[in-house]
């Protein structure tokens, strides 16, 4: 378990747009202000559907941009062995304490998904509100550093946000996008995914992608 002050501080400089709304200042002003729409406060009805039913089962699994982690507890609840990260402090602060309250055990980094890196591959990463957040001209990057962290044949259970918006976060992720972002050279995309709903009026497309062996 890390703390506060074992924390990396490459997420202070690392990967930013350009655009300061979006760098790690950015989103811990938006913590600061209450301003966390996205964050529904219990864990996502996607992630309980696929641990309800097998599809997802106890492995080494990353979730990038975990946010308060409601999911990163209710997997270390069920016994996965679970990596956590995300840019901003308030949120990897809160997580790190709830799971000490709880009693559980997770890593939680604050760091740039754009830039963590690891030889130790995952088994299973969990996108939720992490790809949706980001400037959609950095999502190949996001997509690069996906696959080289995950090992051959892991899957990549992600929940893609559906907004409205003109201009995000969140940013609308388009299936059809998101599959040339994805590309089927290097993923296996099912025939099936399924919706939810999501409090503040959008929802998300929730889909399980396998990487293809190299």
């Amino acid at each position: 378990m890390t703390n506060d002050d074992t924390m990396k501080d490459t997420a202070e400089t690392a990967g930013r747009t350009g655009d300061d709304s979006l760098s790690s200042d950015g989103w811990e002003r938006r913590y600061e202000a209450g301003e966390t729409g996205w964050d529904r406060g219990e864990t996502s009805p996607a992630l309980l559907r696929w641990l309800d039913q097998n599809v997802l089962v106890p492995c080494r699994i990353l979730v990038p941009g975990c946010g308060r982690g409601h999911e990163v507890i209710e997997l270390a609840s069920r016994g996965f062995d679970v990596t956590a990260i995300d840019f901003a402090r308030t949120p990897v602060r809160e997580l790190t304490h709830r799971l000490t309250q709880a009693g559980l055990i997770a890593d939680v980094l604050r760091e740039n998904v754009l830039c963590f890196a690891t030889s130790d591959r995952f088994d299973a990463v969990y996108e939720q509100t992490s790809l949706c957040a980001i400037d959609p001209k950095h999502w190949m990057a996001y997509e690069s550093r996906i696959f080289s962290n995950l090992k051959h044949g892991g899957q990549l259970f992600a929940v893609l946000m559906q907004s409205s918006k003109q201009q995000g976060p969140p940013f609308h992720c388009d299936p059809k996008r998101i599959k040339k972002v994805f590309h089927p050279s290097r993923w296996a995309w099912p025939r099936e995914s399924f919706t939810i709903d999501h409090p503040v009026g959008m929802h998300e497309v929730a889909v399980v992608l396998t990487k293809l062996e190299k």
